[in-house]
């Protein structure tokens, strides 16, 4: 359930202006996190939303995803059952029951946001909005158009999977990211085309329903953005699962094969991979077309984002833009603060308390198996700079819950400054590793050190450990 235990700090109640009017064009997680804080400051909200209040990207990508993820892994510890002293296990997948699993979870959270939002009176209405000026949006819904003007207004329409031009989705058996859940049945063999983030987790979780898994991966190893080290261990849990990484390749073509009617994927460097499905992983494009930018003279760069200053401003003062469309990270949590923060500043806050947005400290995770987290400041990126760092590194195999789990994968990297101590970042790779990257990102965020952590009375045995001998 979302709290509806948020407290409103003193001095902004003072600040709150009853008749301001906030018109929010998109009910993801930084719309609808905007429109419940600033209707708690007092103003009147209206919500505007063309497919589900919760955001597409985060019910319909998100959500189902990590269900899957998070069923493939029940499946991937099953299997390695054995070692903890059990039968080894063997289970089958029950389509119907997964789908109605993601379908139950989705609409359970779809209905806490309405909820939420019904009960600090903001109107929701069900359509499209596109500018008509500097303050006046036109709403198009199945209850007919009208007009709304505003005294202030914000762009959270997300995104959607980006497709190229060399490839037609058909839905059935080539995908997108969006086309593979709820499933309707499990590939016996599928080419994942994208290494980065959303590749590799649906590779993880292909791998898990026990689809032979061919990753098109166009530098020389996965995860390009990421530590090399910690992308080297998700290699050898790809290789250990049979999966085959075609390095240095960039996919050009997919077409049905209708002799076997399945997919031929073509590279760049000539080799071609032959398997019954295909999914695009290479990204998504921001929803800004037909918003009526230009009537409200916003400015958009080339690849459609719309830029922002830190408080998440336009080039128009009273309009703002969050979440997927602004180019900054696009992880749910980062969009929810991005929310927060404009409603902070559209009603006034900003004058008397308010941290600025620091994108650079902002925690996030790789749902594979083992987890990826990490937060701050990079070991490359330090050493590309030439700033100087302590690196200290415990592997999971030196920890008993480790052990305890029959799971000793993966490692805790922290990363911090030589001549203060002050935690500048980290990387964890392993079990829970979302879960533990929290207690670094606390660190970070609040320039803690690591004597802080170190004489942290944590709890014996637990993976949290590994944090504390990392600290060292």
């Amino acid at each position: 359930m979302i709290s509806l235990s948020q407290t409103i700090p003193r001095a902004a109640r003072s600040l709150a202006v009853v008749s301001l009017r906030f018109v929010i064009l998109g009910g993801g997680p930084a719309g609808h996190q905007a429109a419940t804080y600033a209707a708690r400051l007092g103003a009147t909200v209206t919500v505007i939303e063309r497919d589900v209040f919760g955001g597409a990207a985060h019910l319909w990508d998100c959500i189902p995803s990590k269900t899957m993820i998070s069923t493939g892994g029940a499946i991937s510890f099953s299997r390695r059952i054995k070692g903890m002293g059990l039968e080894q296990a063997d289970p089958e997948v029950d389509i119907e029951a997964l789908t109605s699993r993601i379908s139950g979870i989705q609409n359970d959270l779809h209905e806490d946001i309405v909820q939420l939002l019904a009960s600090q009176n903001v109107r929701m209405i069900r359509g499209t909005g596109r500018f008509t000026s500097t303050h006046s949006v036109q709403v198009d819904g199945p209850d007919g158009s009208e007009e709304i003007v505003f005294d202030a207004a914000l762009i959270s329409t997300g995104s959607r999977p980006r497709i190229p031009d060399w490839c037609e989705p058909d839905g059935d058996r080539i995908l997108t990211t969006r086309d593979c859940y709820p499933p309707r049945v499990f590939p016996k063999s599928i080419t994942v085309i994208g290494s980065g983030v959303t590749g590799v987790e649906f590779v993880h979780m292909f791998s898990s329903f026990g689809a032979d898994v061919t990753l098109v991966v166009s530098r020389q190893h996965v995860l390009p953005g990421k530590d090399p080290e910690v992308a080297g261990v998700l290699e050898d849990d790809f290789v250990q699962r049979g999966v085959k990484l075609l390095k240095g390749a960039r996919a050009q073509s997919i077409e049905r094969n209708e002799d076997d009617d399945g997919v031929i994927v073509r590279c760049d460097d000539g080799r071609v991979v032959r398997s019954t499905h295909a999914v695009l992983a290479i990204g998504s494009v921001p929803n800004t077309e037909n918003l009526g930018l230009d009537a409200a003279g916003i400015e958009s760069d080339a690849g459609g984002y719309i830029p922002i200053n830190h408080h998440c401003v336009t080039n128009q003062p009273h309009i703002y833009a969050a979440g997927d469309v602004s180019g900054k990270l696009p992880l749910s949590s980062v969009a929810t603060m991005q929310g927060r923060k404009v409603a902070e500043h559209v009603m006034g806050l900003h004058t008397i308390e308010h941290r600025h947005l620091d994108y650079d400290k902002a925690a996030s995770a790789i749902f594979t198996e083992p987890e990826i987290a990490d937060v701050g400041l990079a070991e490359a990126e330090a050493f590309s700079s030439g700033r100087k760092i302590r690196v200290t590194k415990v592997p999971f195999s030196t920890t008993a819950k480790a052990l305890i789990n029959n799971d000793p994968r993966g490692f805790v990297k922290i990363i911090s400054d030589p001549a203060t101590g002050v935690v500048l970042g980290g990387s964890i790779v392993g079990r829970h590793a979302a879960e533990l990257i929290s207690v670094l990102a606390l660190a970070v965020t609040a320039n803690l050190r690591v004597s802080d952590i170190v004489e942290s009375l944590l709890v014996h045995p637990a993976l949290a450990g590994a944090l504390a001998e990392a600290a060292e």
